[in-house]
């Protein structure tokens, strides 16, 4: 690693309030190296929300893992702890937990669970810089973090990015292994490798933006807080937050009854709106093979089918605010088209 790269590690640990961050080329490969250094491996499984990015189950694939697929909650739309336990067997290893839209999970309920039963656990905090988990910075509650910097992320670099955050020095050292070819200080590769390392001009970029994150997160929580206190429509729910939870508002996501038609309203009245997830992981096809079906994972399936995210960036000025709250409220629930 370039002086870039380990300046940016070093800046990216004292925020995370860990010993150790190793910077790789993106949040997916930041999983991927996360469940090799754990020891993840075929014929292993490892447990995972269905509503979330599929990234988050590549990882645990690549290892040659099986992902089980466990419901959310009905309210904060987080991996729900109640369900972790059925999913269990004998062959699983870790659970990846995932700080959802910006709002951590409710990691306390899942590390007794692992703890219970010797399981690893991993944050995936791509969508969460700088959020708070009863008074902790996200990234170093559990064995180990895995960050995204894509380009749109709260904290976003100038292209492909990612970093595994650890309080384990054991973990980190065969991070920093396997991301450059597995090469020991001989030169002599003794596994298998890969060439995952992240880019100097990355690391540069990212070091000067992670200084603006806490003001620009301060405003997006600013924007969210407008939007729950001043969106009334009966039609619109809200992500709830979970007490001693601090959200960093990557996304801001509701969900409405009639989808395709809230979002011809909007755009009525000239404002996009995204989908993040139409399609929860257990029904993908590529997971077809595992045999799930619609109805299994009911909480996960409908926020699927009814979400939406609303503008979310620290860039939006009142007045747009006010006309996204505006259209919002206007909606009648789907009668006007």
């Amino acid at each position: 690693d370039g002086e870039f790269v380990k300046t940016f590690e070093s800046e990216f640990a004292e925020f995370c309030h860990v010993p150790y961050v190793s910077c790789v080329n993106s949040g997916t490969n930041a999983i991927l190296l996360s469940m090799l250094a754990m020891g993840i491996k075929t014929g292993d499984e490892v447990i995972i929300p269905a509503n979330t990015f599929i990234a988050t189950a590549w990882g645990p694939v690549y290892a040659g893992a099986k992902p089980v697929f466990v419901d959310c909650t009905s309210d904060t739309w987080e991996i729900d702890s109640d369900k972790i336990e059925e999913a269990i067997t004998g062959k699983t290893k870790a659970i990846i937990g995932v700080h959802l839209y910006g709002l951590p999970f409710d990691v306390d309920a899942v590390q007794k669970i692992a703890g219970k039963y010797d399981l690893h656990v991993v944050e995936d905090c791509a969508q969460a810089h700088g959020a708070i988990y009863k008074n902790r910075v996200v990234g170093g509650l559990c064995d180990i973090g895995a960050f995204s910097f894509y380009p749109t992320k709260n904290l976003g670099a100038f292209g492909e990015g990612g970093c595994v955050t650890t309080n384990n020095a054991g973990y980190a050292e065969q991070i920093r292994s396997l991301k450059n070819h597995a090469a020991n200080e001989n030169g002599d590769h003794e596994k298998i490798g890969f060439n995952m390392r992240m880019d100097g001009i990355q690391a540069a970029v990212l070091s000067y933006k992670l200084k603006l994150l806490d003001r620009a997160n301060e405003r997006r929580r600013v924007i969210a807080k407008r939007y729950i206190n001043e969106i009334v429509s009966p039609f619109i729910n809200v992500q709830q937050t979970q007490e001693g939870a601090e959200h960093a508002y990557h996304l801001f996501v509701i969900t409405v009854p009639e989808r395709d038609i809230f979002i011809k309203h909007m755009y009525a009245h000239n404002i996009e709106c995204g989908l993040h997830y139409p399609m929860p992981c257990h029904l993908q096809k590529v997971f077809g093979y595992m045999g799930y079906k619609p109805g299994d994972l009911p909480n996960a399936e409908y926020l699927a089918e009814h979400c939406v995210s609303l503008p979310m960036y620290p860039e939006l000025f009142e007045d747009e605010i006010s006309r996204i709250i505006d259209a919002c409220n206007s909606f009648n629930g789907g009668s006007e088209f």
